[in-house]
């Protein structure tokens, strides 16, 4: 079965095929007329306009004529027949790609939601799509929500501030809601309409100004991030202390240094439990360090005293070479 792009193709070929060889037949029938004459002709017979026919016609002319329709009109129909499937496919893969753009957000348990497709929420795409961390963007401008589509990003559609558009990309489910717009009222209602749809979620809330961070805290917000604070403060180290602001940087990015951050939590029956840091580093490579704990309680211990034993609900920050790191997170600590 043809495309409709090979449909259109071969249909407008034909239809030129047929525009010329009627011309050049009827000007065979009729050498005394002139080419414009003849084009003419063609043109109000193939598209069907009506005409007054030519005095004196013969029965070959007329013959030719009605060959003229027939095939004229069948290589336009099959053209415009193209058009129209493209169109109509067109539609159909729209309506599919929603349908199953829904039915993958309907699948996500603990994800997170990206509110705003912008430079922060693009960047933030981006870094969880490389870490393999399932997440779906919540976008009104369509523009945006077709990039992001074509990145190969979950999307959902519609203005976040709505209960509606938020319960559809799976709010209620999620472990992270990130709010990244631009204006702050619009993070703090997010926040609120969040926290009041999901009381157990992470939220990760974007401010601009200072003055906004309280009120995103009291609207629900976990954390907030304050893009122009952060950069004014990565340019103050690379300014004050060049070496640990490089040191930084290439930490944050794995691609460049082969160092990784990473978390674990102790739970119940985890492996961890119960054994000292120092009983943990000596059973795995030297590169990799216990960096820091947070405990169950929410206390932040930097390099932790050797003889520490975990507890459960403890988190474990792990320092070292992304493959050590990475195989420690994947065995839970054995």
């Amino acid at each position: 079965m043809r495309t409709p792009l090979e449909r259109i193709r071969l249909g407008a070929f034909l239809l030129a095929m047929v525009l010329v060889g009627s011309v050049i037949g009827y000007h065979f029938l009729d050498p005394d007329t002139h080419w414009l004459d003849d084009l003419y002709m063609v043109v109000i017979t193939v598209s069907s306009v009506g005409f007054t026919e030519r005095p004196d016609t013969t029965w070959q002319f007329q013959l030719f004529t009605i060959g003229v329709i027939v095939f004229g009109m069948s290589a336009a129909v099959y053209t415009i027949g193209g058009f129209l499937q493209l169109i109509t496919v067109g539609e159909i893969d729209r309506v599919l790609g929603v349908r199953k753009m829904a039915q993958g957000i309907q699948r996500l348990d603990q994800h997170v939601i990206i509110c705003g497709f912008g430079r922060m929420g693009r960047r933030l795409a981006s870094e969880l799509g490389r870490e393999r961390r399932s997440f779906v963007v919540v976008e009104n401008r369509p523009e945006a929500a077709e990039d992001a589509s074509r990145d190969g990003h979950l999307v959902q559609l519609g203005d976040a501030r709505e209960e509606d558009v938020l319960r559809a990309a799976g709010v209620e489910r999620c472990r992270v809601l990130v709010t990244a717009l631009p204006v702050d009222a619009d993070n703090v209602f997010i926040t609120l309409t969040g926290r009041n749809l999901n009381p157990g979620a992470m939220i990760i809330a974007r401010g601009e100004h200072p003055s906004t961070t309280q009120k995103l805290r009291q609207a629900g917000a976990n954390r907030v991030v304050m893009p122009t604070a952060i950069g004014a403060q990565r340019m103050a180290t690379m300014i004050t202390r060049p070496s640990t602001g490089e040191f930084l940087e290439l930490v944050a990015d794995d691609r460049v240094m082969d160092v990784e951050l990473d978390e674990l939590t102790v739970t119940a029956g985890s492996p961890l439990l119960e054994r000292s840091v120092d009983e943990i580093v000596a059973d795995w490579p030297h590169t990799m360090l216990i960096v820091a704990v947070k405990m169950a309680g929410g206390k932040m211990v930097f390099r932790p005293e050797p003889d520490y034993r975990l507890a459960a609900g403890d988190t474990v920050i792990l320092m070292g070479q992304s493959e050590d790191v990475a195989r420690f997170v994947a065995a839970g600590g054995q």
